[in-house]
């Protein structure tokens, strides 16, 4: 009989750990602000922004290439500036 008391015993020891991990799976998260959700997108004016930074890009990426270009041709390249062009 007493070696029933003692396994009893470790069974409940063991529990012990169970109960306190159940305990803190069924805590209460802690609240914080409220937030509000977000504004609707509007996905048209969304498209219309991209494609203007997208012609932007495109613009000052030719610009920056004549740029180049013409500092090529003022340092003394002369030959390799006209060379594609008659």
């Amino acid at each position: 009989m007493a070696s029933r008391g003692r396994r009893g015993g470790a069974l409940a020891r063991e529990d012990q750990p169970r109960r306190d991990e159940r305990a803190e799976q069924q805590a209460p998260a802690l609240q914080g602000p409220v937030l509000t959700p977000p504004p609707p997108v509007d996905y048209g004016v969304l498209m219309q922004g991209l494609v203007q930074a997208m012609q932007t890009q495109a613009h000052t990426q030719a610009a920056l290439q004549a740029q180049l270009e013409a500092q090529i041709c003022l340092d003394g390249a002369y030959e390799r500036c006209t060379a594609g062009k008659s």
